[in-house]
């Protein structure tokens, strides 16, 4: 092994080994940095806004008007949605019997009537019986984690402490986010600066399109949803309608749930077709104005991340690190994304996939092989450019 190669492969130990600690050290203290995470999120969202707002003012005082606006924001949304959310919440715990009955007494005759479906298998008494249950005993547990958490003072200081630390480690990231940035990247080798830099701009374009499209579109569909379905006349259509707009990161599937709640709750409670029509008219006008004008304007084209790696993201990290791997799972889901595509494209530049072998590695049954292949006949001398071969003259006797 030459010299080179040994100092290659001990380069890349040492990095194997610094992102080993570097993880190590994150599993470790994920139940401190929940506060910094969030902090972090926020400053990077941010961030744009207040690099546009320093074309008219300084950073500091861009940054202060930034968490006025979310200030008040917060405040509004605790003010007037979080009762709204509660009352729409009621309102369908209240209407959930009436569904139920409508579904056992209207759906579950016609559905064995038309599709031959055992009323056993849709029983929704049993159904009912398990949410009132579950309930009970989500509504018992609550009350002994309130117990346990007014009996431990700790645990509330720790709690309010990590709300008070948001939004101040979130000031001075946002404040410094440039210079952070600028610190970081004078600090990476020179040997791999170009790779990662791109890498890292490739990064940003993915992540930021998503935090910010995706989630731009998410709050537009449920305010519309929301809004559409109110206007139509469903009790409950606001709820429906945040519900569908929160779920809409995978394509189709917050439609398709609006669309059932919504229905059931239109025939539920007025039992026509009329506002069943209206309903779906909701939900139709809502997917058009996704496809054509939201998506294409708030997310673009360079978002690349799957929806089932969203939602594998999202999942995974919640199961390995708690609510901080929630917050940081779209983060890295991105950077895999981005890295991985960066692998593709160094695998098939590489000798390994370019290259030709001299003889195939795998030969097809019937195929004649290279000692087999005929010689071409005389017709092909102009194609090939080569004589064929001159036969032997037979000796005379």
């Amino acid at each position: 092994m030459s010299e080179d190669t040994g100092g290659s492969l001990h380069l890349r130990w040492q990095w194997l080994i610094l992102l080993a600690t570097v993880a190590g050290v994150l599993y470790l203290l994920a139940p401190v940095l929940m506060p910094f995470v969030a902090a972090a999120l926020f400053a990077y969202l941010a961030d744009p806004i207040v690099d546009r707002l320093e074309r008219w003012m300084n950073r500091n005082l861009a940054v202060c008007l930034v968490f006025l606006v979310v200030s008040l924001v917060v405040v509004l949304i605790l003010l007037l949605l979080v009762p709204f959310v509660e009352r729409q919440i009621s309102a369908f715990l209240t209407q959930l019997p009436i569904w139920l009955g409508w579904f056992q007494t209207r759906a579950t005759p016609w559905l064995e009537a038309r599709f031959g479906i055992s009323p056993d298998i849709l029983d929704t008494q049993q159904i009912f019986d398990a949410l009132q249950a579950h309930w009970k005993e989500a509504g018992g547990f609550a009350a002994s984690v309130l117990g346990k958490v007014s009996k431990s003072g700790m645990a509330v200081v720790g709690w309010v402490l990590n709300l008070v630390m948001v939004p101040v480690v979130g000031f001075y990231l946002l404040r410094d986010w440039d210079e952070l940035v600028a610190r970081i990247h004078v600090l990476i080798p020179r040997s791999i600066e170009p790779v990662v830099s791109r890498l890292a701009r490739e990064s940003d374009d993915v992540l930021g399109a998503f935090l910010r499209g995706q989630l731009s579109v998410m709050l537009v569909l449920g305010a519309f949803y929301g809004i559409g379905l109110w206007l139509v006349g469903v009790s409950v259509g606001p709820l429906i309608g945040m519900i569908a707009g929160l779920i809409s990161f995978v394509p189709y599937l917050g439609a398709i749930t609006g669309v059932v709640m919504g229905v059931i709750a239109a025939l539920v409670q007025y039992q026509d077709w009329t506002h069943v029509l209206l309903v779906l008219g909701v939900f139709a006008i809502g997917q058009t104005l996704e496809g054509y004008v939201l998506v294409p304007k708030l997310v673009g084209d360079k978002i690349g991340l799957h929806p089932v790696a969203v939602i594998f993201a999202v999942l995974a990290g919640g199961e390995l690190f708690g609510f901080l791997g929630v917050l940081l799972a779209l983060p890295v889901a991105s950077v895999v994304m981005v890295v991985l595509r960066y692998l593709h494209a160094r695998y098939t530049q590489s000798e390994l996939y370019t290259s030709a072998a001299e003889k195939p590695l795998i030969v097809v049954a019937g195929a004649p092989t290279a000692d087999e292949r005929p010689v071409p006949a005389p017709a092909a001398v102009a194609e090939t450019g080569t004589p064929p071969a001159t036969p032997p003259v037979p000796e005379r006797r």
